[in-house]
């Protein structure tokens, strides 16, 4: 059992409110104490319990963060961006994955607020101001990261998913395509409606000889990619589309593993893909795919440091952060 502050006391003969005052107060005790209870905690090993003696002072040194796709090497990345500025302030990260799930998210923000923790990161599914707001009302400091604060009323770290979704078209545009099928759901997400109504902007710009569909799909995973390329190729020939957008990567991917495997349709030759956030494994993919990047890692940072700076100034105003994204062009939207 770990050695309690009460032992420190009684080993040096003097009072748990003097261990306490040489622990945090040192210059308020004699010399002749200091010396008594540092002689009495190197003998017992006493070792300071500093997150319950924070939380006491009511200063958490944790931060909660709640993302949208654990299994998403995006969120993976913006997580670590976000541990990177942690560590520099001494802060720990409490991470959570809601998996798209509405339930899991209310219980992750039940559970960080019952911890107090200083502050809270979320990528969220859904609208969730209200509770937002009771967080913030208990003093929790909240930012959402990859999520744009339309109303302002909460500070937010985002990229522009609209002007992504806008350049991700007019890419595939460029390179000749005109029948273009959008991959992505649950509509809930915004990020998926704002990469749709960058595309259709684009698709519009370009006039009316584009053809721009779209094809819902349940969630942005690998096997929802792979299950919306097998729709798409069982149509008939004539029906084929010559470019998919995937709303995320994982789409992408699991869309180019569809195509490669049926082998009716080739990538780029017959068909373009592109994706959205440019992880590690689109440059490693069979056909190396072209992407939107973020700065995945640069979100999370910028994130941790806002929420910190709130978590002091309560009174601090919002404010939006929104990077710019880039095209990353690869194999899989060669010009025909």
């Amino acid at each position: 059992m770990p050695v309690s502050i009460r032992e420190v006391a009684q080993r040096a003969g003097v009072s748990v409110g003097t261990v306490s005052n040489v622990l945090n107060r040192p210059d308020e005790v004699s010399a002749e104490s200091v010396d008594k209870v540092t002689r009495a905690i190197d003998e017992l090993g006493y070792v300071r319990n500093d997150a319950a003696r924070k939380l006491r002072a009511g200063i958490s040194t944790t931060v909660g963060f709640v993302v949208l796709d654990g299994q998403n090497p995006f969120y993976n990345d913006v997580v670590r961006g976000a541990e990177d500025e942690a560590t520099r302030h001494g802060i720990a990260i409490l991470y959570g994955n809601t998996d798209e799930d509405h339930r899991r998210e209310k219980l992750y923000l039940d559970l960080f607020e019952e911890q107090q923790v200083r502050g809270l990161l979320i990528a969220p599914y859904g609208d969730v101001t209200s509770r937002l707001q009771r967080l913030r009302s208990r003093g929790i400091a909240t930012v959402l990261v990859d999520r744009f604060s339309g109303d302002g009323r909460f500070s937010s770290v985002s990229v522009d998913s609209v002007v992504g979704g806008r350049m991700a078209a007019e890419h595939l545009i460029q390179t000749g395509r005109r029948r273009i099928a959008f991959v992505g759901g649950p509509f809930d997400i915004r990020q998926v409606n704002d990469r749709l109504a960058g595309a259709r902007v684009a698709a519009e710009n370009a006039g009316d000889h584009i053809d721009l569909e779209v094809v819902a799909t349940a969630a942005m995973t690998v096997d929802e990619g792979v299950a919306a390329g097998a729709r798409i190729v069982s149509r008939p020939r004539r029906e084929w589309p010559d470019a998919l957008f995937a709303a995320n990567d994982l789409l992408a991917l699991g869309l180019l593993q569809s195509l490669v495997v049926d082998g009716r349709m080739l990538v780029p030759d017959d068909i373009a893909i592109i994706g959205f956030d440019d992880i590690a494994f689109a440059a490693a993919a069979a056909v190396p795919l072209s992407s939107i990047r973020q700065p995945s890692r640069m979100i999370g940072r910028t994130a941790l440091r806002i929420v910190l700076e709130e978590a002091t100034d309560p009174d601090s105003i919002a404010r939006q952060t929104v990077f710019q994204p880039e095209l990353v062009v690869r194999a899989s939207t060669r010009a025909r």
